[in-house]
């Protein structure tokens, strides 16, 4: 079995790519994820995985210096930041995924990794994107992952009644509890259901089935009513017309 080691300081991201990645390759372990370049370090030269999948703006290390003291690891830079390609394969990286990264490319560079690994005959890249089912089905979050100090709590996606955006980071309002996680909503909606969930305002992405009512305050402003909830959300206008039918 391949053991990988996946780091990036956004957990909702580094999550993903987790699971994204042992469907389309069962066989490969993921033994670590770390939050940080100098926890990624310490955990490569602990466990010595064949693979690291390295996020490259990291607080502490960067990517690019976590993977410059690497000998026997193979290196993927997965990052939004294309002006890095060049010293990353200086660096002797395997692949360069950009951000965010499509289905069909992480079949591409799976296939890529299971041929250098394995030496054998490359596997068959359509058959990995139907594993995944990348050809019908999106990918979308089930599950969010929560922490504060050391404790990390799983909250599914079905129990958040909105996320609102809180300066830094991105708050995750469920009936009972509020959690904050360190993505933005603009990166947190393309990995939404957009079945279950919209955009409202720039700041709040709530959930479809919890919209109660919306109306108008005295100002005109429209507002969305949560069922179960007494939060009053702001509908913006650029975002209205989705709620002509309601």
């Amino acid at each position: 079995m391949t053991t990988a080691l996946i780091a990036d300081d956004e957990p909702l991201l580094a999550q993903n790519l987790s699971e994204r990645l042992q469907a389309l390759w069962p066989q490969l372990n993921i033994v670590a994820i770390a939050k940080n370049g100098v926890d990624a370090s310490a955990e490569l030269n602990r466990l010595q995985p064949e693979l690291a999948f390295l996020d490259i703006r990291m607080p502490g290390l960067t990517g690019l210096q976590v993977a410059g003291a690497l000998k026997n690891t193979r290196v993927v830079f997965v990052t939004a930041y294309d002006e890095y390609a060049v010293a990353a394969f200086e660096n002797n990286a395997v692949d360069y995924l950009l951000k965010p990264v499509s289905d069909a490319r992480l079949a591409q560079c799976v296939a890529r990794l299971q041929r250098e690994t394995a030496r054998t005959t490359p596997p068959d890249l359509a058959g990995l994107l139907q594993q995944l089912g990348a050809l019908n089905t999106p990918q979308f979050l089930s599950w969010l992952m929560t922490g504060l100090g050391e404790t990390t709590r799983l909250v599914s996606c079905d129990e958040v009644l909105y996320f609102q955006a809180n300066e830094k980071y991105t708050e995750i309002i469920t009936a009972s509890e509020r959690h904050l996680i360190r993505t933005s909503l603009k990166e947190l909606l393309p990995q939404l259901n957009p079945q279950r969930f919209a955009q409202i305002h720039r700041g709040y992405i709530v959930a479809l089935p919890v919209i109660a009512k919306i109306d108008r305050d005295l100002l005109g402003r429209q507002r969305i009513h949560l069922k179960g909830s007494d939060d009053v959300l702001p509908l913006s206008r650029s975002n209205a017309a989705q709620f002509k039918q309601m």
